[in-house]
């Protein structure tokens, strides 16, 4: 999550969380091929059109208005309403974490500087009345993105256009934005503040959909957006608890390489206890057998269950989304002013036992780099304080006793009371016991989740030591590591995310360096030997990178997981 803004940082405190509820960071399908970064499983059979396909969530799909959602590629269930100017891959694995072309023929072509990226939309392109969708409707669903009255929605472009901090949308500012001009029906150009090499994941974002001026109904557009994708909304009750998709007969397959589009019609029911959802998808009953979720995990005690079921364990499938869970340090108060000390509880972590908190190995991988391990995001392999999966004790006690406390000392650390297995009390008590070992006292402080987020994300207030986690907007390193070690990101008076308030010019020059780069692969080794190199500072411990296990029903096929969301891709199951 990339920002230079106060109200964009805001903004992304709540995408991490809008990305695991609504699907986006979780994972389903029906095999495990036990690779790391995705698995896609296709079931016995050639997948066809037809059916109902069923979705069980415990979380509405809320806010169905391009303009407030917050997705990452154009999200799971918005991507069969909403159709951007580009999206991700919708493929297995690694390759699921290249961009592609959607509405546009391409995915961008900067100028020089990447300060100006200009889209040419495909022939053809309807909604779902049958009307052509031309680049104003594009420039138009933006520009309504800006609107307080549709607040939620990501926030780069206000970030990173021309104009884009002070544009308050077309329901006050009739003129629109300058910034993004539309030379014919099927050209938009747009104009950047600084260079931004990583814009063709920008317009994966939902606020890249087409919305025509003439039916936009403001707040109530989510009552029924119109569609550009291959489904098109005819129900919508209790703000997206219960919503049922159709298919749009205007939809043109010849120019939709992604979207494959089986079912005739998918019914999402949200509001359910997860228990029973994975109970539902294992019995498989009725509709039931036609079923996912995007949003519900199986924990450690149904993997147990399913572990001594082989029909069932084929309908598991496995995810890895772009997410690291680490130990947060805040230099600014004693004694983690002091590098050794941060060392010394390096040296000291037992993954192991933080691995088994978080639910064991088949839900978690020990991390010792702050980038996850996939080469999208640049990752670099480096462990400057090697533990072994134990800890090592004696060598944390030696570099202790160099930063001047050969007795040991006493610290608190703030966790959540959430039982989310990442930040909660589990997670906290492991790190105690292995900090126990080499003589460092941890006293704990649970905090209920919104008392505990607003003191690790607080410049004035935030602790010296506490356990932290973050996800990436899209699968690269600058939406990684700019908010948390860019100096000119720290907030005084809002979200905070750079927890070591780390201010290094030449940190940021490389980051600005990197943002130049139209060359992803380029800027990907930069991102993995940046993070390698402030890994050296001991600014946090990485801890894991969880691992997402959920279940199908027994007719669905042709389930493909990707390295960009870690989930089921909606647009890619078939159920008959």
């Amino acid at each position: 999550m990339r920002q230079s803004s106060v109200v964009s940082r805001r903004v992304a405190a709540t995408a991490v969380s809008l990305v695991l509820t609504l699907g986006v960071a979780a994972c389903a399908g029906p095999e495990d091929t036990g690779a790391k970064g995705g698995t896609s499983g296709k079931a016995a059979g050639t997948p066809q059109k037809g059916g109902t396909l069923t979705v069980l969530n415990a979380e509405a799909q809320t806010d169905f208005d391009p303009a407030r959602l917050y997705t990452s590629g154009g999200g799971n269930v918005p991507s069969l309403v909403f159709r951007t100017l580009t999206t991700r891959n919708r493929e297995a694995g690694a390759a699921g974490t290249q961009v592609v072309p959607d509405l546009a023929t391409d995915t961008g072509r900067p100028n020089k500087d990447a300060t100006e990226w200009t889209y040419t939309l495909k022939e053809g392109l309807k909604f779902e009345d049958g009307t052509p969708i031309t680049s104003a409707d594009i420039k138009y669903g933006i520009e309504r993105s800006f609107a307080a009255e549709l607040s939620g929605g990501a926030p780069y472009l206000r970030d990173w256009l021309v104009g884009g901090d002070t544009y308050q949308g077309p329901y006050k500012d009739k003129n629109g934005l300058a910034s993004i001009v539309t030379p014919d029906a099927r050209t938009l150009v747009f104009k950047l503040k600084k260079p931004e090499g990583e814009f063709p994941f920008v317009a994966t974002q939902t606020q890249f959909t087409p919305v025509p001026k003439a039916k936009d109904t403001g707040a109530k557009y989510e009552e029924h957006p119109l569609s550009s994708g291959p489904y098109k909304v005819v129900k919508n009750e209790n703000d997206g608890e219960r919503l049922t998709l159709e298919r749009n007969e205007h939809w043109d397959p010849k120019t939709d390489e992604e979207r494959k589009a089986y079912p005739d019609k998918i019914d999402v029911r949200s509001g359910l206890d997860e228990a029973v959802i994975n109970q539902r998808l294992a019995t498989s009953t009725g509709a039931d057998a036609s079923a996912i979720t995007t949003d519900t995990n199986l924990g450690p005690a149904e993997l147990a269950q399913v572990g001594s079921d082989k029909a069932l364990a084929a309908r598991v499938g496995t995810g890895r989304f772009g997410f690291t869970n680490y130990i947060a340090f805040n230099p600014k108060v004693k004694p983690f002013d002091n590098p050794k000390v941060r060392q010394a509880i390096s040296y000291a972590i037992n993954r192991t036992s933080v691995v088994n908190a978080a639910g064991g190995s088949a839900l978690a991988e020990p991390a010792t780099t702050f980038l996850p391990e996939q080469k999208a995001f640049g990752f670099t392999p480096y462990d400057h304080f090697p533990a072994g999966r134990t800890g090592d004790p004696e060598k944390a006690k030696a570099v202790l006793k160099e930063a001047g406390y050969p007795n040991g000392l006493t610290v608190t650390l703030l966790h959540s009371t959430a039982q989310n297995r990442t930040t909660s009390p589990e997670i906290a008590t492991a790190v105690q016991e292995a900090l126990g070992k080499v003589g460092i006292t941890v006293k704990l402080d649970g905090q209920q989740p919104n008392s505990f987020n607003e003191k690790r994300w607080s410049v004035k207030d935030a602790p010296g030591f506490f356990l932290s986690r973050w996800g990436a907007d899209w699968p690269a390193g600058g939406p990684f590591l700019a908010p948390i070690f860019d100096g000119r990101q720290i907030v005084t008076n809002g979200s905070n995310y750079n927890h070591a308030q780390l201010n290094d010019p030449a940190v940021n020059k490389e980051i600005d360096e990197i943002n130049k780069l139209t060359d992803l692969k380029a800027a990907a080794a930069r991102w993995g030997a940046l993070d390698k190199k402030i890994g050296e500072q001991a600014l946090d411990v990485p801890l894991f990178h969880p691992v997402y296990k959920r279940l199908v029903g027994k007719n669905v096929k042709n389930v493909v997981i990707s390295d960009w969301t870690g989930v089921l891709d909606i647009s890619q199951v078939s159920v008959k």
